[in-house]
């Protein structure tokens, strides 16, 4: 939570929280705290419920849908099912974004042959852009 603040800019906010609470700053902190607890509490007991009303062991994780599909409404073999169709297309796909990658390779390789071999200067390099670091 605070790791893009650095130990100074923590000193401050706690200097400003002294000053705008004043002795009332134990109080304030000690309801945050246990405002907290709460929610952690709630949240507890909620998971606790419907893992009752459901029969199984739930976490706070599983309450994702895509989780809890996967995890508790889907066998291993209805997922490969789903799954199978799919794979292939992927593994096409791959194959074919490798093929272009290695044709794109060899064309660039072929390109600095011929500005090389060919005595000529080479173009001037352009001057990187926002698209370009992007």
């Amino acid at each position: 939570m605070f790791e893009n603040l650095n130990w100074w800019e923590i000193v401050a906010l706690l200097l400003l929280a002294l000053l705008i609470f004043g002795e009332r700053l134990p109080n304030v902190i000690s309801d945050g705290l246990r405002m907290v607890r709460n929610l952690r509490a709630m949240a507890r007991n909620a998971t606790g419920d419907l893992s009752r009303e459901l029969g199984t062991d739930i976490q706070l994780e599983d309450l994702h849908p895509k989780a809890f599909i996967r995890k508790h409404l889907l066998s291993e073999e209805d997922e490969q099912a789903i799954r199978k169709p799919l794979q292939g297309v992927y593994d096409n796909l791959r194959a074919d974004v490798t093929g272009v990658h290695d044709e794109l390779k060899d064309v660039a390789a072929a390109a600095d042959l011929r500005t090389k071999t060919s005595g000529g200067t080479a173009p001037a390099p352009r001057a990187a852009s926002y698209d370009d670091a992007t």
